[in-house]
């Protein structure tokens, strides 16, 4: 298992600072300054998830018995909420409106 988590780490944080430097540098002439905001806490977000799954890692097995399932729990997390993040910051992109799914939506409902 700790290699598993030691890959996906480094996966992770590989594909952090590919997306960071595609926010950086090649976003900008795409979409508008909030959204590449919003692309970047997706990055960041992710990136601090590859070094909690580091941190796992190299826990001690006898310290914390249940890394599998932290372990699904946080690549679940991350795909979710950062590639969720990303799409919506690529919105205007793409042809369909991602955005009927996001939590702005229901900021228009009363009650």
């Amino acid at each position: 298992m700790k290699k598993t988590i030691l890959a996906t780490a480094c996966l992770f944080g590989m594909l952090a600072v590919v997306l960071g430097a595609f926010g950086a540098h090649g976003l900008k002439n795409l979409v508008d300054l909030d959204d590449v905001a919003t692309f970047e806490t997706g990055v960041r977000y992710q990136m601090y998830h590859a070094f909690f799954l580091f941190v796992l890692a190299l826990l001690p097995d006898t310290i914390l018995k249940s890394k599998k399932s932290i372990y699904l729990c946080v690549v679940i997390g991350v795909v979710l909420f950062s590639f969720s993040i990303y799409i919506l910051a690529l919105n205007d992109l793409i042809q369909f409106d991602f955005k009927v799914f996001g939590v702005e939506r229901f900021n228009t409902i009363r009650f």
